[in-house]
């Protein structure tokens, strides 16, 4: 019974998730955007745009990373991707530490084949990991197009800086990065992001 007992204790924390709040808007029900909310909603990005998937990418691999990607935000909280570089080191620093403690709250033959997909993802290891990471990038844009400009219409961030994000997106999708690149375009002639060039977040 110690090896479920452990699995429900990760579980459990897991489900903390469902009260970590995202910068993302969501219109419909005003309110922000929980990450449990985030990484389902990616799983479904990730079965319905298979298709951009670069040829061989095992949608498994792709859908399991999803899951587990911002698990670590249980402990390390959400930050917006365009805030300041120290703000960044930080927050990688606790995403690692709450990493550590997650997952070693499971069993240790489970424990290592969860963490190895977590790091898989952080490290754009594998096709998997890319198309991953480019979903992962690309949601967000789609919720602020949706919320009229959403997280976008914050102080200082502009085209340019969106448009840094675009080439994880790239990396992992060339069909999907030239979407985006499109997308931007669209969002700046309607007015829902600003053009011109800002301080650069990471």
């Amino acid at each position: 019974m110690e090896r479920l007992s452990r699995q429900l204790h990760f579980i459990a924390e897991a489900g903390r998730l469902k009260g970590v709040q995202r910068q993302t808007m969501l219109t419909e029900l005003a309110r922000q955007e929980n990450s449990a909310e985030h990484s389902w909603h990616l799983t479904v990005l990730a079965l319905t745009l298979a298709e951009y998937a670069p040829p061989g990418t095992d949608l498994g691999r792709v859908v399991a990373m999803l899951a587990l990607h911002d698990i670590v935000e249980v402990d390390a909280g959400d930050l917006s991707a365009y805030a300041p570089a120290p703000e960044q080191a930080r927050q990688q620093a606790a995403e690692l530490a709450a990493a550590d403690r997650l997952f070693g709250l499971l069993p240790p033959d489970q424990a290592g084949g969860l963490r190895q997909l977590w790091d898989e993802f952080e490290e754009r290891a594998s096709l998997e990991a890319r198309f991953a990471r480019a979903l992962d990038r690309l949601q967000p844009m789609l919720e602020n197009v949706k919320a009229g400009g959403g997280t976008w219409c914050a102080p200082g961030v502009t085209a340019d800086q969106v448009l840094t994000k675009v080439a994880l997106i790239e990396d992992g999708s060339p069909q999907l990065g030239q979407f985006a690149r499109d997308l931007i375009g669209e969002a700046v002639r309607t007015g829902i992001l600003a053009s011109g060039s800002g301080p650069v977040g990471t």
